[in-house]
This record gives structure tokens, C-alpha cells and sequence, in this order.
């Protein structure tokens, strides 16, 4: 079976760091692009970064692109996604997510896509 677990949420201060991580199996990771998106209360989902198979082109939302950092080892079959400088905006549920191919269109990844649980992130002094 596919399955995505997502680790390293918490509650941490603002300005704060953290790192999630999302080990994948049931399929063949290396073939697959690896998402984070995340969904704070009352917001829609949005897509926070991807990352290529090899893990050589990064993709960030503008918004974070300096903040956060995207890696994976494909040996180990997991995605990390380190966030820095927190900010109380930034609270919501983050998950990873496996697709074959490159999309910014959310339906598409909802559809198509293999999903972890997701993991919380509060930013809260």
C-alpha cells in the first residue's frame, strides 16, 4: 500500500525553525515529484514547494521562497521541508504529496496525487 508519513510538526515560537518530514513507501519514490502544501483554518489549500525527482530544480511560493528549503533522499524515500523564521501565518496543517509529473493545479494534485495525513504547525508565542 502507498503510504506518506509526515513527522516534525509542532508548536514553536514566532521567528522559530522547524523541519517536517515525510517518508514514503508502496511505490517508487524516485519516480515521483514530492509536494508540500499546507491548509490553514478557514483558508484554502495552497502549495508551498516541489521538488524534481533527482531533487536538482526546486520550486518555492513566493511568499516563502526565503524561508523555507526542500530536500530529499531518494535512498531513504523522504522529503524534508525546513522552515525558518516562523511566522503565526504560516500556522497550518502541512502534508506531502507524490505525483509524476510537475502541476500547480491543486485539483490535479488532489485527484492524482498520493497523500500523506499532514502534520500541524502552530506558530504561537
Amino acid at each position: 500500500d502507498v503510504q506518506l508519513v509526515e513527522s516534525g510538526g509542532g508548536l514553536v515560537q514566532p521567528g522559530g525553525s522547524l523541519q517536517l518530514s515525510c517518508t514514503a513507501s508502496g511505490f517508487t519514490f524516485d519516480k515521483y515529484l514530492m509536494y508540500w502544501v499546507r491548509q490553514a483554518p478557514g483558508k484554502d489549500l495552497e502549495w508551498v514547494s516541489i521538488i524534481n525527482t533527482d531533487g536538482e530544480h526546486k520550486y518555492y511560493r513566493d511568499s516563502l521562497k526565503d524561508r523555507v528549503i526542500i530536500s530529499r533522499d531518494n535512498a531513504a524515500s523522504t522529503v524534508s521541508l525546513r522552515m525558518n523564521h516562523l511566522k503565526p501565518e504560516d500556522t497550518a496543517v502541512y502534508t506531502c504529496v507524490a505525483l509524476g509529473l510537475l502541476t500547480m493545479d491543486l485539483g490535479h494534485l488532489r485527484q492524482f496525487g498520493f497523500w500523506g495525513q499532514g502534520t500541524q504547525v502552530t506558530v504561537s508565542s
